[in-house]
């Protein structure tokens, strides 16, 4: 249910059914939510390459026609490609990592990070206070991704009971025909 076994990366990435990971799954239905259905022509940044965030939002964004990149640690120069974003997912662990000058004006940032600050108080990836003034749209944190993630799971499992009923009314018209066909062949 989680969309988290290598089946359904690879149905993901080879843009097949399957079940979606959950926390991506709840970015793009927050896009979505704003109008943002369509990404193309646009840049979309995201800031992580977990097997668990980064890499299947990746996918998920450019199967929506994004222009994609994915930027991590070990990326040079990080700031001047993330204010170049028109989406800026940030996934990266580290509080308030993210700040004013890394956003371009307009942007839709999504912050996926949930961290705890020294005083006990969460946070995400993104410096929401200094970032909010200049964007189109940012997520909180908390109650912004996360409750997202488990809607999306409950998504996904009524997805796969559909699909168990589906499988299982299938399965009785089978018998119901096998049962059918045995009884017209032994009729005499």
């Amino acid at each position: 249910m989680d969309g988290l076994h290598p089946v359904n990366a690879g149905a993901l990435l080879t843009n097949r059914s399957g079940f979606i990971p959950c926390t991506p799954k709840g970015v793009m239905a927050m896009l979505e939510s704003i109008g943002l259905d369509d990404l193309s022509g646009m840049n979309a940044v995201v800031l992580g390459r977990s097997n668990l965030v980064g890499k299947p939002l990746a996918l998920l964004l450019q199967n929506k026609n994004a222009t994609v990149t994915i930027v991590h640690s070990k990326t040079k120069d990080i700031k001047t490609i993330t204010s170049k974003a028109d989406i800026l997912v940030a996934a990266i662990g580290q509080p308030k990592m993210v700040k004013s000058d890394w956003v371009k004006d307009g942007a839709v940032v999504i912050d996926v990070g949930i961290n705890r600050m020294e005083n006990g108080k969460l946070c995400g990836d993104v410096d929401f206070d200094d970032v909010c003034d200049k964007v189109k749209a940012i997520s909180p944190v908390p109650k912004g991704v996360g409750p997202m993630t488990v809607c999306m799971l409950l998504e996904n499992t009524l997805e796969s009971y559909h699909n168990k009923e589906r499988e299982m009314d299938e399965r009785k018209r089978i018998c119901l025909m096998t049962i059918v066909e045995m009884k017209k062949n032994s009729l005499p």
